[in-house]
């Protein structure tokens, strides 16, 4: 088994494999993410790269403070861009709860409870790019959330302590990007029929 700085290295890569070309195509026009799925998804993984920190994930936690630093500045380009900036109440709500699991990690001082808040909310975050992709199949890269599914397996496997703290969040996240690949793979094809 490879030691796991070389998996936490070859995370970081994947995520920037992904987030570079994303990032160009932002720029470009082509891709117009919801600026609000990003601002909750940068928020909650940077929470949750500081509770895997707290939970011992060591060197298998960076990827998520990198894919965290990064993803804060898609939602910025999202704005600048204006590329898809509909804010609904419901999208407010997942804020909110975002920022609810700061206090509620505070409060029982067990980084585990932020990390099933965000990994709830972060999943909850994918509903406006859901619904978006849904109508818009062609406004999201498949390529880049392949690159995450396998990404974040990789942050599994180099994490150096696998508890729910640790795990929980790369491993419901893998499986939201492949479930949002199926979407957009299956909206393709009914549109082009």
């Amino acid at each position: 088994m490879p030691n796991k700085e070389i998996l936490s290295a070859v995370a970081i890569v994947l995520t920037f494999a992904a987030f570079v070309p994303y990032i160009r195509t932002i720029i470009s026009g082509t891709t117009k993410p919801h600026v609000f799925s990003w601002v909750i998804w940068g928020a909650t993984t940077f929470v949750v790269f500081l509770a895997q920190l707290e939970g011992k994930g060591g060197v298998g936690a960076w990827p998520i403070g990198v894919s965290g630093s990064i993803t804060l500045f898609v939602a910025f380009l999202a704005y600048v861009k204006r590329a898809d900036i509909t804010i609904t109440k419901t999208d407010w709500l997942f804020f909110a709860s975002a920022m609810s699991s700061l206090p509620l990690w505070y409060l029982t001082s067990d980084p585990l409870w932020a990390v099933v808040v965000l990994t709830t909310v972060d999943v909850l975050g994918f509903g406006p790019t859901v619904r978006k992709a849904y109508h818009f199949p062609h406004s999201e890269s498949l390529l880049f959330f392949s690159l995450f599914a396998a990404r974040n397996l990789l942050v599994i496997m180099a994490l150096e302590n696998y508890s729910v703290t640790t795990v929980l969040f790369p491993a419901v996240i893998a499986a939201a990007c492949m479930l949002l690949m199926a979407v957009v793979t299956y909206r393709r094809r009914a549109i082009t029929t």
